[in-house]
């Protein structure tokens, strides 16, 4: 069985984790973040890496939540979703933390979580076709755990329009708002990425991880165990309400939510 994501690490020191369910757009479940949270920690705990790239398969780079897995959770228990979440908080802050720096190599479709692990990577290059959104409003729901690390890319008022919007936006829109560094052309994308990784290695990889310090401590924006505890309470809270649960039924039967006005 292919894995979902794995880790390779070179003779340069770069780590590359890469997601791998193409067939489903690189969307994640539980087994996948909890996968992903040991290959970041693997990775950081190999004295060989010196930088993380975060990859993915296929044609999109993460479409966020997998459906299956969305289903599963809409009827189970607040605990059982309150767990969830934690986890995904988790691996947020796992990549979030990471001690070298971080590049994102950016593709199609991100969506939801995978706008999140943008957000916690220290450089995104993106390809020009790529699109985002935060879109769980559509399916009554809030882009709880990721809120934290989104806010502190892009900043309050843009996270207040597309958290509350859940609209798509381009890749250029994404480098005007700060989520995004580079964009190329989609056949460029990964010279890009080697003219990044490059850079970073012709640098001292005690003084990067010591100024990446410097970034995450000045930030205003910290991530405190209460406020994941906050966020965690407000996603389980949602999936379980009567909201999610239609938000979800019109989703996947391709239908009209019964919030939205047909008359």
């Amino acid at each position: 069985m292919t894995a979902a994501a794995n880790l390779d690490i070179d003779n340069r020191g770069i780590a590359t984790i890469t997601l791998n369910r193409p067939d489903v757009h690189n969307a994640f479940d539980d087994k996948l973040i909890t996968h992903l949270i040991n290959l970041i920690k693997q990775a950081k705990e190999d004295p060989r890496t010196r930088v993380l790239l975060l990859a993915s398969t296929g044609k999109s780079f993460s479409a966020g939540a997998d459906l299956a897995w969305m289903r599963r959770m809409a009827d189970a228990s607040r605990e059982d979703n309150l767990r969830d979440a934690r986890n995904l908080a988790l691996l947020m802050e796992t990549l979030n933390s990471f001690p070298a720096p971080t590049v994102a190599k950016v593709q199609g479709a991100v969506m939801g979580g995978g706008v999140g692990l943008v957000s916690c990577c220290d450089i995104v290059v993106a390809s020009e076709a790529a699109f985002f959104a935060l879109s769980e409003v559509k399916l009554g729901l809030a882009p709880a755990a990721i809120s934290p690390y989104v806010v502190a890319k892009m900043g309050v008022s843009q996270a207040r329009r597309y958290f509350v919007s859940g609209e798509r936006f381009t890749a250029a829109r994404a480098a005007d708002i700060g989520l995004v560094h580079e964009i190329v052309p989609a056949a460029e994308l990964d010279a890009k990425v080697g003219q990044t990784l490059d850079i970073l290695l012709a640098n001292g990889p005690q003084a990067m991880r010591a100024a990446k310090q410097l970034a995450q401590v000045a930030n205003p924006l910290k991530v405190t165990p209460e406020l994941a505890e906050y966020t965690a309470g407000v996603i389980a809270d949602l999936r379980a309400s009567d909201e999610g649960k239609e938000g979800l039924r019109a989703f996947l039967e391709k239908s009209s939510p019964a919030w939205i006005n047909k008359n």
